[in-house]
């Protein structure tokens, strides 16, 4: 397992300046998986930057109940229900064609079981600050070290609340239910989004986040766990997989991003020194590892 540290925001060292790039036809299709409460809306610098390489396809999914989804995050039972999105459009992909999936936070979980359900069409799987649990959260190993747990603060759930220190009022939950029951739903609150999300990144993108960010459905993620896949792993750890390290990260702490990779070691890690929001904070750095990361995974044959 390799180690990688990027240094340079510069375009053209990533190797992605539009002055120096050919015309071919595109070689690559991404695949773009928001995390909790984003939407396809945070990619748009690395969306924009991928398909002026002039090498790349790219589609950037909206999970259920996010960005222009209309589901109410509250209603949202099961992970299926909110990974359904990204499943449809694996589904709709011709059988000989392959993708770089992306999963951003809690987006690990979605590429996680893209793997399990359609390997032969993924070339790469790439977690950006993910979560990277092959079966989920099925041990209460896999609750220490999940990304949700940074988004929970609350007593009744089975989570180390990371984001304590900035306070009580550090979340925006909503109690579909009753509040005798656990809520259905969190935002982190507005006032705190720039010191725990976007701590790097630049403030009009943050104002840009401020404006689009919806709840996430909490009942949902919870039950992110892939059993039906237990007994059957060896064509999802045929998928490579790919970690990208954030070293400033407020949300997934890198010690909880290190303890993911020992448990389930991907072939390469990268390190960006930057927030929990690399397509905001660093995105030519962030581009130009996707591009090196696609062009470095071959193309492979793999039953399904």
């Amino acid at each position: 397992m390799g180690s990688e540290l990027g240094t340079s925001s510069s375009p053209a060292r990533s190797g992605i300046s539009p002055n120096t790039c050919s015309a071919p036809p595109p070689t690559h299709h991404f695949v773009l998986v928001h995390g909790v409460g984003h939407g396809s809306w945070c990619w748009y610098k690395i969306r924009t930057l991928l398909e002026s390489s002039g090498h790349c396809r790219v589609s950037c999914v909206d999970l259920a109940s996010a960005g222009v989804d209309r589901t109410d995050a509250n209603t949202l039972e099961s992970f299926q229900e909110y990974n359904k999105p990204l499943l449809d459009l694996m589904a709709s992909l011709p059988e000989n064609e392959q993708v770089v999936v992306v999963g951003h936070s809690a987006g690990g979980l979605s590429v996680t079981e893209a793997s399990h359900k359609f390997p032969s069409k993924i070339r790469v799987a790439v977690y950006l600050a993910a979560t990277m649990l092959k079966l989920g959260f099925c041990t209460d190993r896999d609750v220490l070290d999940r990304l949700i747990s940074c988004y929970f603060h609350y007593a009744g759930m089975q989570a180390v609340p990371d984001l304590s220190r900035y306070g009580e009022n550090v979340n925006e939950l909503e109690f579909a239910k009753g509040t005798n029951n656990p809520p259905t739903s969190t935002k982190v609150a507005t006032h705190l989004i720039r010191e725990i999300l976007y701590n790097t990144s630049p403030p009009e993108d943050c104002t840009l986040a401020a404006m689009l960010l919806k709840p996430g459905p909490l009942i949902a993620l919870q039950s992110a766990r892939f059993d039906d896949y237990a007994d059957d792993l060896a064509a999802a750890e045929g998928v490579e997989r790919v970690y990208i390290k954030t070293m400033q990260d407020n949300v997934v702490q890198p010690e909880q991003q290190d303890a993911m990779i020992k448990r389930w070691p991907p072939s390469r890690v990268y390190a960006l020194d930057c927030d929990h929001s690399p397509f905001f904070s660093s995105p030519f750095l962030l581009t130009g590892l996707l591009l090196n990361i696609a062009a470095a995974a071959p193309a492979a044959s793999r039953a399904t």
